[in-house]
């Protein structure tokens, strides 16, 4: 999947510039991806995770 697919995939699914932690492992896993590349195109795009898996963030 291009960046640009997986861009317009992200802002489908964020809300008010956040996205969930498994809403963007499940984009990852979908495409295919790394979850980091994910994670950068979320940096890029300066949309915040919440409710992490892992409780680092809220």
């Amino acid at each position: 999947m291009e960046d640009s697919q997986l861009r317009d995939l992200i802002m489908e699914k964020q809300s008010d510039g956040r996205m969930a932690c498994k809403t963007a492992c499940d984009i990852a896993d979908k495409a295919g991806i790394p979850r980091r590349r994910i994670g950068q195109l979320l940096d890029e795009m300066k949309i915040k995770i919440h409710s992490c898996q892992l409780g680092c963030f809220d």
